[in-house]
């Protein structure tokens, strides 16, 4: 079994680091708060800094909010950089800029270490059940090396490509997740506004063309007002922020992702930016005087 460590014990990262322990790993664990109680069992333990956790570890796994988080914990005071012996391997979770995380990927590499970013897909459910969504960019020798662990932790495990294509592919599903949650929004929102039950109308969509994972989900907690978070709002906000900046650096336009995004900050200058990223629809109601129900 290996050494690893897990940093950052969230909403995702706690399950995820939950299902390493539960095969057997010995893990080393470190977070901002306290480490959860119910992780500390078997060959798991807790570290007093990510200087420790990678000074012990093998594989170090992180899970942050952002990217300046991401940023102090390799390479701040009593950071992972600080604690890394040659060979080891960084494998940041975490969902944050492709630019710097090429930068991010040189400074462990010349510390003789390998560097794997890998943000994943499917919330707080999919990390619960094992079955996220990983995608990965690297060197394919690290990428096979850690491909067990990821196989623990999600289902659809894919290499993109290099360091910072994994992020990238990140930035583009939360820009396809973004545009059709507002989609089934305004959808179900001109069908309420109507007279028709929107309800009945998500039911008679799932059958067509339309049909879609947001639609059957999202779709589901719009009318049901269940908007307790399995994704933030704000962490989307911060996703689709990342994309508008990679925009602005190619020099692409991506209109209908700043559409979604200003959407967002309507969500959060109202003081709903913990509610799930369905809530979207609650700027969609606001501007309509009319609630999706």
């Amino acid at each position: 079994m290996s050494k690893l460590g897990f940093i950052g014990l969230g909403i995702m990262g706690a399950p995820m680091a939950a299902h390493l322990i539960a095969a057997g790993h010995e893990v080393f664990l470190h977070t901002r708060s306290k480490v959860p109680a119910e992780l500390l069992t078997g060959q798991a333990s807790a570290c007093a800094s990510a200087q420790e956790v990678a000074q012990k570890a093998d594989i170090i796994f992180l899970m942050l909010p952002d990217t300046p988080d991401v940023a102090k914990v390799l390479f701040g005071d009593d950071g992972v950089a600080s604690g890394l012996s040659q060979g080891k391997t960084v494998v940041d979770m975490s969902s944050i800029s492709p630019m710097d995380t090429k930068e991010f990927a040189e400074k462990i590499n010349a510390l003789g270490c390998d560097y794997l970013d890998a943000p994943v897909s499917g919330g707080e459910v999919g990390a619960k059940a094992g079955s996220l969504t990983i995608m990965i960019g690297g060197p394919e020798a690290a990428f096979e090396l850690v491909r067990p662990l990821f196989e623990l932790m999600g289902k659809n495990i894919t290499l993109v490509g290099g360091n910072g294509d994994g992020q990238t592919c990140k930035v583009a599903n939360q820009i396809i997740v973004a545009l059709n949650i507002a989609a089934v929004g305004e959808a179900l929102l001109f069908a309420s506004k109507a007279g028709a039950d929107p309800a009945k109308v998500r039911q008679a969509l799932m059958g067509g063309f339309a049909a879609s994972r947001i639609l059957e989900v999202h779709g589901e907690r719009m009318i049901k007002r269940t908007f307790n978070p399995g994704f933030r709002i704000g962490l989307h906000q911060k996703d689709l922020s990342l994309a508008l900046a990679g925009a602005r650096t190619l020099g692409v336009a991506l209109p209908q992702t700043a559409g979604a995004a200003q959407l967002m900050q309507v969500c959060a200058a109202n003081g709903m930016q913990d509610l799930d990223h369905s809530a979207l629809v609650r700027s969609l109601e606001i501007m309509a005087n009319h609630t999706v129900a």
